[in-house]
């Protein structure tokens, strides 16, 4: 969940090392470090700094570094409080050595008693350091990548690293098992990060290091190895992301930028899997066979967070539109349960930045008893991607926010244009229904942008009631996950208690609360079961309960039942989560921002969760 940066060339490193861990943020930012080698001293310089990239910056800005190859790093705790003494980059004993990792070393106790006991000081309390003093250890009279490779063998658990030697000034080393870790190929310069847009200014052709590799950088050269030592060939992959999406551009906060960037991500996800021509659907990366997903008896969902409520909504649309059992599961679970699933089980995961720990595990298991997976994923070339069977790729872009909007929306399109396919291939439904379908589906971008038309309405109320202390978010049927998906937004961007619950689920205990819930947001859009969903509020009403209503435009019936009502566009019940997630996603945002919270960066998050 931490970022790294590396590099080596001809350029000063101290500029690139910092605008890389800017874009890097999302994954952390307890605290921060550099380390550059310095070649007039022979030594390597190190700064750090707890607190946000910001403090180190005017640290730096005071004591500035000059050199050509050096490593950053920004933390999310795992091992220690935030403060310098836990801030990364670790240092061996001599001050030879400098090493940034993410991750978690599951052994690290057993491994820094020993190494106490050897000599070794520590000057932290993190796992981390115990890495560095291992390669300190081995690191005699033989090359850096050599005494990484015996290191790391000696650990258990989940890293990334890059690490720089005084002895070897011109060369960079990172290796990586169960974290993931990038190498930027450039001309007379290379990177390593531990996500695209942190090189995405310098260059676009990213190697995607698998599990168990090492690599040994530097600036006209790199060389990819395995744990043995034999090399591997791997070619760069070209990313396409627009390092303007990894930017704010005018707007105040990268979630408010990304929440408006969304009609137009699902315009152009629709439009490159519908063909125009024939109506039909196609998924290029997809590569499971036909005959394959004929076959599938059964499906399973695993994903996490936000990813798991699409999941949720997925079931939904699967089980209306291709008739196949459907079960959803939050990754940490589906990993440790008891899985009555073989080979004629298709296991969708879903995860935005393709690096989730709880969903790879729960892909690897399913593997291991025969399931076909596929993944839902935005980074291209991730490790999710390289170990499913087959990949629907969303291309929302850098999502830099760390509450989730356009991942979410564009998730929630793929499975739709999924399920269509599913349902075609298997002939659950004639084509002039599916088509109807998916006419329904290209008019969503516009009715989204209507949406974002009433953004100050939408604002007003929000800030209205960010005073409130707690929050209870109701939805019926396919809406039931939006309202936990809105709760959640609430929760991690406000810092408001905020639950998500089925309408009808409310009699069985939240009732007894409407006087605590300071308002109760009600999901009421035009469905099949609009009626008992209008019971629900009246029932809220006649105990006294304020109500925010998201319902159809032109609904009246609502309106008589409370002032505060956020109206969507007509649509048919099946898309409406697409709908109904923008004024979720709205509210959260600009009652966060009315009470002064960190919105993109709130506390005790990260973007990537990429250890158990």
């Amino acid at each position: 969940m931490c970022g790294i940066v590396g590099y080596v060339g001809e350029r000063e490193a101290q500029p690139i090392l910092l605008s890389g861990l800017k874009r890097l943020e999302y994954r952390g930012y307890d605290s921060s470090g550099i380390a550059i080698i310095l070649p007039k001293k022979n030594g390597i310089s190190i700064r750090k700094s707890p607190g946000k990239i910001s403090a180190l910056e005017k640290i730096i800005k005071a004591k500035p570094l000059s050199g050509n190859i050096g490593i950053a790093h920004t933390r999310w705790a795992t091992h220690g409080e935030p403060n310098q003494a836990n801030a990364h980059p670790h240092e061996d004993c001599q001050g030879e050595l400098a090493l940034a990792h993410n991750g978690i070393i599951e052994n690290f106790e057993v491994l820094k008693n020993q190494l106490i006991k050897e000599g070794h000081t520590f000057r932290s309390q993190t796992d981390t350091e115990v890495i560095v003093h291992l390669i300190e250890k081995f690191y005699q009279n033989i090359p850096l990548e050599e005494a990484v490779r015996q290191a790391i063998q000696l650990l258990t658990g989940s890293f990334a690293i890059g690490v720089i030697s005084a002895k070897e000034p011109g060369k960079l080393v990172g290796a990586r098992s169960g974290s993931p870790l990038i190498l930027g190929v450039g001309n007379g310069e290379n990177f390593l990060a531990s996500d695209a847009p942190a090189v995405l200014e310098s260059t676009k052709d990213i190697i995607f290091l698998d599990e168990n590799e090492i690599v040994v950088l530097a600036k006209d050269s790199f060389k990819v190895t395995d744990l043995d030592g034999k090399v591997i060939f791997k070619k760069p992959t070209h990313i396409n992301w627009d390092i303007t999406q990894a930017q704010k551009n005018g707007f105040e906060h990268f979630m408010l930028k990304e929440i408006n960037e969304q009609p137009k991500i699902l315009e152009s996800l629709i439009n490159s899997r519908i063909d125009k021509q024939t109506n039909k659907i196609t998924f290029e990366e997809q590569n499971i066979p036909v005959d394959k997903l004929k076959g599938i008896e059964s499906i399973f969902i695993v994903a996490c967070g936000t990813a798991y409520h699409a999941g949720l909504i997925g079931k939904y649309i699967l089980d209306s539109i291709c008739a196949i059992p459907t079960q959803v599961d939050v990754s940490s679970e589906f990993r440790y349960r008891d899985l009555l699933i073989g080979p004629e089980t298709l296991v969708i995961a879903i995860s935005q930045s393709g690096e989730t720990a709880d969903t790879l595990a729960g892909v690897r298991e399913a593997k291991k008893r025969g399931s076909t997976v596929v993944s839902i994923c935005n980074v291209l070339g991730s490790t999710l991607t390289r170990e499913s069977d087959g990949v629907i790729y969303t291309h929302a872009g850098p999502e830099i926010g760390v509450a989730s909007t356009k991942a979410y929306t564009a998730q929630l399109t793929a499975l739709y244009l999924f399920a269509f396919y599913l349902a075609e291939i298997r002939n659950i439904l004639p084509e002039t229904k599916i088509s109807k379908y998916l006419n329904e589906l290209r008019k969503i971008p516009k009715q989204q942008e209507l949406i974002l038309k009433d953004q100050k309405s939408i604002a007003k109320l929000a800030r209205k009631h960010a005073h409130l202390g707690s929050f209870l978010y109701l939805g019926r049927n396919i809406n039931y996950p939006s309202a936990l998906e809105g709760a959640l937004k609430l929760k991690e961007i406000s810092y408001i208690p905020a639950e998500g619950y089925a309408a009808g689920e409310m009699k069985h205990g939240p009732i007894a609360l409407i006087d605590e819930y300071r308002a109760v947001v009600c999901i009421a859009p035009a469905s099949k079961i609009y009626e008992k969903m209008v019971s629900n509020i009246q029932e809220i009403r006649s105990r006294h309960g304020k109500i925010i209503a998201i319902a159809t435009l032109g609904d009246k019936e609502v309106s008589e039942l409370t002032r505060e009502v956020i109206y969507i566009p007509k649509v048919d019940e099946l898309f409406s989560p697409l709908l109904v997630a923008f004024p979720l996603q709205l509210i959260a945002y600009h009652i966060a921002v009315k009470r002064g919270c960190d919105v993109d960066q709130p506390r005790n998050l990260a973007k990537s969760v990429t250890v158990e």
